[in-house]
């Protein structure tokens, strides 16, 4: 809230600095006219406007009352020196009515601008509008003019009262809607988080309990006891860690570290998905590259979606030998997963199957890669990874 009375507050300055200056500039090149105004007088009117036009400027930055009270008392001073010195008794000439036109209505009449945020300042303003119409009155009666000083500079002292009441009152307000707008997107990037969390969530519970449970449930069909233990264990190990609050970080398919580790290289790390698959009965043969330094978190998903895509080749294809090539080139790592299995219809995947959709496209998405799917049924299956470097 302080902030945004600070904001108004210095709004009102600027507009009341630059419709002061531009006053003052305009009474001084009427005062500059030749001939319009008595040497002496001329002088004593011109310091009178440059020290107006001082405190104007110092009012506009600091904004302390007593460059109001420095502009106005200036400013009344240059009117009555030019109605009763320039040409006593006499009436006032053009130039010397547009001077004192622009001195009441825009030197004088900005301080209006930062007189109308609080109660007391309103009944300064009155107070000085009142002072400013009357010696314009007196000058009027003293030297006889025309009405258009005392219209101009009424005019003048209510426009800006009102420019400074609908700045006063519009810059809180759309203060206050931008806050809501920053607490509104701030709402809506936690809410973003905490899907990015919860999909984060369900991809490590599908790759670990779920994928343990499922052998469970088979009874273990084609995967030795030793290597099944081992398989809980490693679950077992994970849920303690999260129980007790770690935020673990997946380092290979069904293993997670809570270590960060900042670059990897992927030759040393494919060995270590060969050997879980061969314990399950899946013999995997590697070709191409495996020596490519890829980033902590993309090596991370990149293993993860692999380790997912030779999950199903072992629980859906029906074979026991699956092909895994790797290549990279300047900007990209990929890899081509193929099986000589049953094959399947893509367009028979349902939409609830989390398996390839979040542990593999979702997941190489996330750090810019993307995955392809090629299948059909009796022709086996084909999946390409693609991770940047």
């Amino acid at each position: 809230m302080q902030r945004i009375f600070k904001e108004r507050d210095r709004m009102l300055r600027r507009i009341a600095q630059y419709a002061g200056l531009a006053g003052s500039l305009t009474a001084l090149l009427c005062l500059m006219l030749p001939g319009a105004v008595g040497g002496d007088v001329l002088v004593s009117c011109i310091l009178l406007v440059l020290a107006m036009a001082g405190g104007q400027y110092l009012l506009g930055q600091t904004g302390a009352l007593r460059w109001v009270f420095c502009t106005v008392l200036t400013g009344l001073a240059t009117i009555l020196l030019l109605g009763f010195g320039s040409h006593p008794g006499q009436a006032l000439n053009v130039v010397e009515e547009s001077s004192i036109s622009m001195i009441g209505a825009g030197a004088m009449g900005s301080v209006a601008a930062v007189l109308v945020v609080s109660r007391a300042r309103i009944i300064l303003l009155v107070a000085l509008f009142g002072s400013t119409i009357a010696v314009i009155v007196a000058v009027a009666m003293f030297a006889p003019s025309s009405l258009l000083p005392l219209w101009l500079a009424t005019t003048g002292w209510l426009a800006t009262a009102l420019l400074g009441w609908w700045v006063g009152q519009s810059v809180p307000r759309v203060l206050h809607r931008i806050a809501a707008i920053g607490r509104a997107h701030r709402a809506e990037r936690h809410a973003s988080e905490l899907e990015a969390q919860r999909r984060q969530d369900a991809r490590l519970l599908h790759d670990t309990v779920l994928a343990t449970l499922t052998l469970l449930a088979h009874s273990g069909v084609g995967v030795s006891p030793n290597a099944l233990r081992q398989q809980a264990g490693d679950d077992a190990r994970l849920l303690r860690q999260l129980r007790l609050g770690g935020l673990p970080t997946p380092r290979r398919s069904g293993v997670y570290t809570l270590e960060p580790a900042t670059e990897s290289s992927l030759g040393n790390t494919l060995e270590s998905v060969r050997q879980r698959f061969g314990r399950m009965g899946l013999e995997v043969d590697w070709h191409g590259s495996g020596q490519v330094l890829l980033p902590s978190n993309v090596l991370d998903s990149f293993l993860l979606a692999l380790g997912e895509c030779l999950e199903n080749v072992r629980r859906h294809s029906g074979v026991k030998r699956a092909d895994v090539t790797i290549t990279d080139d300047e900007t990209t790592v990929r890899a081509m997963v193929t099986d000589a299995g049953v094959g399947f219809d893509l367009g028979k995947i349902g939409s609830e199957r989390l398996g390839f959709a979040e542990s593999v496209v979702a997941r190489l998405r996330d750090v810019g890669g993307n995955a392809r799917l090629f299948s059909s049924p009796g022709s086996g299956t084909t999946v390409v990874l693609e991770v940047p470097k």
